[in-house]
């Protein structure tokens, strides 16, 4: 009768992977039959291995902890149990290949159990595009639809596509010799990976073009312009990117083409400028009109606007339009326009003009001298 996988290992029944793991490699130490020369010490070694088989194997150690020995019998082969172990990863500081051998031997007369194969392939994928658009700080308010036009591959109508010139045919690849892919196996413990690529030489074709066509160049492709319908959202900034999946190159083989980004750039305004989600301009206004308060037109990227300026209006003073500056991407409420207010002071006046002010300035008792000794007192 078969003694129990945990009294074997000498561990608990909830011990984790990791002491399963240092109590196997302790017992596996003190039996390893070139290490311990009784005669016992190769069925122990056995035992205790078949017990780490067993108990580091999630599935297996389920099994076996519902149903005993008898979860285990004729649902798994010798080689299913120990070939789940990698001696390799387990021992490689202290054993040597001829030693891994000889552990072989004992389990599988010499023989290693078939590896486990996992097949994926990998195609390359086709080359990304990028395409800079320039938009105006209007298209930033309502959104942009417009059509641009990107070089695009496209088959040649010379060959049609065979890349060979007219009269010839493609051989078999060498390096592939016609399979189209490239195969490349490695192995960790009992496992082999398998890795399958497109040939790099014919791109998976399985056919070598030693007669190019001449308008290609033996590609079978060239290059056109093509035209794509494209839809900015409103609110964009600069650098801002769109994606456009599947309007890149196209792949080389059977993977899949790459993508189109489209980089905005916004075009810089005459009268705005931009922080945020709000808009600033500057707006000169008369000293007069400012002196008496006024209404006066205010340009606004969807037209004109007047705003009223109280009397006595002095230059960066700010006024605010509210909502009158950019949305958000996606949707929610527009930033607003900050209006900031320039004073223009007037020139070449008339002597008629100059005499106004002075009476003007005497009226208000400001004379030059004494605005000149203020001035100089303050200083």
């Amino acid at each position: 009768m078969k003694r129990d996988y945990y009294e074997i290992l000498n561990v608990d029944k909830n011990a984790t992977q990791e002491e399963i793991k240092r109590a196997y490699r302790k017992l596996a130490l003190k039996y390893h039959p070139d290490r311990n020369k009784s005669p016992d010490a190769a069925e122990k070694f056995k035992e205790i291995s078949e017990a780490y088989a067993v108990l580091s194997d999630d599935e297996k150690r389920r099994l076996y902890d519902m149903y005993g020995h008898a979860g285990l019998e004729g649902k798994y082969t010798p080689e299913d149990i120990f070939g789940g172990i990698d001696f390799e990863d387990i021992f490689k500081d202290l054993f040597s290949f001829s030693e891994f051998d000889r552990i072989f031997d004992m389990f599988f007369g010499g023989r290693r159990p078939r590896a486990r194969e996992e097949y994926y392939e990998v195609y390359e994928r086709g080359a990304d595009l990028t395409y800079d658009l320039e938009i105006s700080l209007e298209d930033v308010v309502s959104g942009l639809k417009t059509v641009i036009e990107v070089p695009r591959t496209e088959i040649c109508d010379l060959c049609h596509g065979s890349r060979t010139k007219p009269g010839t045919a493609p051989k078999t690849c060498p390096k592939c010799h016609g399979t189209g892919k490239i195969q490349i196996s490695r192995t960790s413990g009992f496992t082999r990976f398998v890795q399958i690529f497109t040939c790099d030489f014919c791109h998976g074709e399985g056919k070598f073009i030693d007669s190019p066509c001449p308008k290609c160049g033996g590609t079978g492709e060239i290059q056109r312009l093509r035209k794509i319908r494209v839809k900015i959202p409103p609110g964009v900034d600069e650098g801002y990117h769109l994606r456009l999946v599947g309007e890149g190159e196209p792949s080389f083989g059977r993977g899949p083409p790459g993508d189109l980004y489209i980089v905005i750039h916004v075009k810089p305004h005459p009268i705005f400028t931009r922080e945020g989600n709000n808009i600033i301009c500057e707006v000169p206004v008369s000293f007069t009109w400012a002196s008496l308060g006024a209404e006066i037109e205010v340009p606004t990227l969807e037209g004109k606007t007047t705003i009223k300026i109280p009397p006595g209006t002095q230059t960066s003073d700010v006024f605010r339009l509210r909502g009158k500056g950019l949305p958000e991407v996606g949707g929610g409420k527009r930033g607003d326009q900050i209006v900031k207010i320039r004073v223009e002071t007037p020139k070449n006046l008339t002597e008629k003009q100059k005499k106004l002010l002075l009476e003007f300035a005497k009226e208000r008792g400001e004379e030059k001298n004494i605005l000149k000794a203020r001035f100089v007192s303050e200083v």
